[in-house]
């Protein structure tokens, strides 16, 4: 489980195994498959992710986790359509205080959306 920062170096959600997002509360948010993030309430398309970067629709970064460069991308084409809907995986374990980064200043900036806005697409 891996904590997920915005640009303020708020702590705004976890990914867990690289295949599912979670949000602080730890409610199942989004799943990720073929480094895509698709929402887990309507399977919209929410932008892409790679390794432990959310990035939006426009390739700029969303939530960010300091184990990746944090940069982003040319806009991303959109995938053709979702990919089945996995079913709803266990939450995961609360875990203590997370100390907030220091996040650098990604190439293509920060995306203007917010982590709960980039969820609600």
């Amino acid at each position: 489980m891996d904590p997920l920062f915005d640009k303020y170096r708020g702590l705004v959600g976890w990914m867990v195994n690289e295949r599912h997002i979670f949000d602080v509360q730890l409610t199942w948010m989004a799943y990720i498959k073929d480094e895509n993030a698709w929402s887990a309430v309507n399977s919209n398309w929410l932008g892409p992710v790679i390794g432990l970067l959310c990035l939006d629709r426009e390739g700029r970064v969303v939530a960010w986790n300091p184990k990746e460069k944090v940069a982003g991308i040319a806009k991303p084409e959109r995938p053709r359509r979702a990919p089945y809907r996995p079913h709803r995986p266990k939450s995961p374990s609360p875990r203590g205080r997370v100390l907030p980064p220091m996040p650098p200043a990604p190439m293509r900036g920060w995306s203007p959306l917010s982590f709960s806005e980039w969820l609600r697409q």
